[in-house]
């Protein structure tokens, strides 16, 4: 029996799938469980220096499994709490990985699908993929993937499709920024190398910090304390190994290490 996510690993590369085409890649709690344990897994390998979240078949993640979505409807408000829980606990995982994570959006994304795209780091999108937020269409809202989406469409844009429900395309997608690139179907993977390319000649540790500046950063008010943990941070990474390491390399126009 196929798994509902399957992991592997390649030269410093994870790859998490979405493996359930036959139902569009819908979520129900276990495969919530298997793509949190996934990113859980990926995060404690230090070899691993970016995660690319991908799907087969048709649709990247059509929302919640019809079964699960049956036994919910028998929820008390209880029983909801830690189901619910559990849906924003992977999305948490996935956010604060502490690899550069890549949504690669091969198709269709609905409903919580869109959670996991925005709780990327990155997302390339084919230029065929359509995107709804359709939660008010079923009298529910997008509440557990709000912060994430949010942070990546923006408060205006989310004011009309958490709203409206209406389906959208990826040239929509990437206007309102959910998406940063958007291609033909047979170029998606080399957008996606593309990416990796820049992300394993960085510094991985430079990486790993940036990932955390941004979210430490955006959105905070400029305010003593946030200048007083940027001072520090540029500190701490100045005086790191690899800080040292990576600008030794560039005074002596030599790769770093890190590339060795």
């Amino acid at each position: 029996m196929t798994r509902p996510v399957t992991l592997t690993t390649n030269a410093g590369v994870a790859t998490i799938t979405l493996s359930q085409p036959e139902i569009r890649n819908a979520f129900s709690d276990e495969v919530i469980g298997e793509i949190t344990a996934a990113f859980e897994a990926v995060a404690q390998h230090a070899a691993v220096r970016a995660v690319v979240l991908a799907a087969e078949g048709p649709a990247f993640c059509a929302g919640a499994n019809l079964n699960w979505m049956r036994r919910m409807a028998d929820y008390s408000r209880e029983e909801n709490l830690v189901d619910a829980g559990k849906l924003a606990q992977m999305l948490r995982t996935i956010y604060t990985c502490p690899h550069p994570t890549i949504a690669r959006v091969q198709g269709d994304v609905y409903a919580g699908g869109l959670g996991l795209v925005a709780a990327c780091d990155m997302a390339v999108s084919v230029d065929s993929a359509h995107f709804c937020l359709s939660e008010v269409k079923i009298g529910l809202i997008p509440a557990t993937i709000a912060p994430y989406v949010l942070r990546a469409m923006g408060a205006r844009a989310g004011q009309r499709y958490f709203l409206t429900g209406e389906r959208f395309d990826a040239a929509e997608a990437l206007r309102i920024g959910f998406v940063h690139q958007v291609v033909a179907p047979e170029a998606l993977d080399d957008a996606v190398d593309g990416l990796l390319k820049h992300l394993l000649q960085a510094s991985p540790a430079a990486v790993r910090a940036c990932k955390r500046l941004v979210q430490d950063t955006a959105g905070h008010a400029i305010d003593e304390a946030l200048i007083a943990r940027t001072v520090e941070g540029i500190a701490e990474i100045r005086a790191s190994a690899e800080g040292k390491e990576g600008v030794q390399a560039f005074l002596a126009k030599r790769k770093p290490a890190w590339l060795s």
